[in-house]
């Protein structure tokens, strides 16, 4: 997987990886960069099947997939030990990562994630099966950001969502691969294995989001035994985009005021 390594160049400084959602790519993070990079050493990546990191995916595909692919890649650059921010899907990469790899994570970030998938949710994920299957990329590519943020933020940045749009149809990850990852995430449920997640877990929910209601971060942190939560008022699903000033101070204070699990952590 094509992987980048950003900040503190010290071998013993704070790690923390980005994870991205269902689009994969390390790109989503830059609005976080300039806030986290002073502080820490910060990962991306491209998740496999997106962006750079070219694949086709198996059919039986999971999230446990997921995360041992990116706890090998890490292993590689000689990554260990690290803190992990996900956004949804990228949320639950770090919730099997700290079940797999106990010893590896010390603390995870879920940005509107979920214990178990919930009703809304998957009517939502259907829709959007639906479009790409039967109207294509391009209706599923410009559906996209209604499940994302805000009505009056999207009429501001008319503009943007058009020139991200034709960006985002000219490198789409592919039907395949985009089924099976979904496929993947909507399969995944931890309400059997949460109370094994001994690592600080931070559930941040933004209280307008279409896609992922609030409550269900609030569920996810009540089944932890170290869960912690934080509400945003406004922001939409991807608030790391439309409030990324909020959302990384917060993520700031938090890193700063929660210690790390210990990496004796079984």
């Amino acid at each position: 997987m094509h992987l980048e390594i950003h900040g503190l160049t010290d071998a013993d400084a704070p790690t923390l990886v980005l994870a991205s959602g269902l689009g994969g790519v390390a790109s989503f993070w830059q609005p976080q960069l300039s806030a986290l990079l002073p502080h820490y050493r910060v990962v991306t990546y491209d998740q496999r099947g997106t962006g750079r990191s070219a694949a086709t995916l198996p059919d039986a595909y999971s999230m446990a997939d997921m995360a041992a692919e990116l706890a090998a890649v890490l292993a590689q650059r000689d990554i260990t030990r690290y803190d992990i921010i996900g956004h949804a899907l990228g949320g639950l990469i770090g919730l099997q990562l700290a079940l797999d790899f106990p010893a590896r994570v010390g603390r995870v970030v879920v940005i509107n994630g979920w214990l178990s998938l919930n009703a809304h949710t998957r009517r939502c994920f259907e829709v959007r099966q639906d479009l790409l299957r039967h109207a294509g990329v391009e209706a599923f590519v410009r559906a996209q950001p209604l499940f994302l943020y805000p009505a009056e933020w999207l009429a501001q940045h008319e503009t943007r969502m058009v020139e991200e749009d034709a960006q985002h149809i000219a490198h789409f990850q592919g039907q395949h691969n985009l089924l099976r990852r979904l496929h993947a995430l909507m399969a995944c449920d931890f309400s059997q294995q949460a109370a094994h997640i001994r690592q600080p877990i931070l559930a941040i929910a933004s209280r307008d989001d279409l896609l992922v209601p609030y409550s269900c971060s609030a569920r996810l942190a009540a089944a932890l035994p170290h869960g912690h939560l934080i509400e945003m008022p406004w922001g939409g699903h991807a608030m790391s985009v439309t409030d990324a000033d909020h959302l990384n101070d917060l993520l700031l204070r938090w890193l700063k005021q929660t210690a790390s699990v210990p990496a004796t952590v079984s």
